[in-house]
């Protein structure tokens, strides 16, 4: 799976956010307490704000804000939220892909990974990032000595 930077910096800033949620951020301050680059958070926020995710409000102690408490919103929605379905398998759906002879179970492997992915995301939230207490499903792959090797 390829993380975009779009997902990442999206992330980076939701937690932001969240670590902090009575306050108003502006893209700037995101940007740099992030290490973000601004003009392209600025787009990044956008669609946060469009899908629902952020709101903003402008002028004076405007800025950014969670449009829901972090501990209802899952990791999920902000990947969706700027980066649109968790998989996709050449921009189709994992079940909408299909194979011949050999390679026919090809798309039961493709809807399994979508599974995991949703599995992850969906199970987490955003108030358990910022914690760092992440839950137990993926405290137990991450337990896998494995799981911290590249392949």
């Amino acid at each position: 799976m390829q993380v975009t930077a779009r997902v990442e910096y999206a992330l980076r800033a939701v937690a932001e956010l969240a670590a902090d949620p009575g306050r108003s951020f502006s893209r700037n301050e995101l940007a740099t307490a992030q290490d973000l680059p601004g003009k392209f958070l600025e787009s990044i926020l956008r669609d946060l704000v469009r899908e629902g995710v952020l709101v903003s409000r402008r002028g004076a102690g405007g800025g950014f804000q969670l449009a829901v408490p972090a501990s209802e919103l899952t990791l999920a929605e902000v990947v969706r939220a700027v980066d649109g379905p968790l998989a996709a398998v050449r921009g189709v759906a994992p079940e909408g892909a299909t194979y011949e002879g050999a390679a026919a179970a090809l798309t039961e492997i493709w809807v399994a990974v979508r599974a995991a992915v949703r599995m992850i995301l969906e199970g987490t939230t955003v108030a358990d990032l910022v914690s760092g207490e992440l839950p137990g499903h993926v405290r137990e792959l991450i337990s896998s000595e494995e799981a911290w090797h590249r392949r």
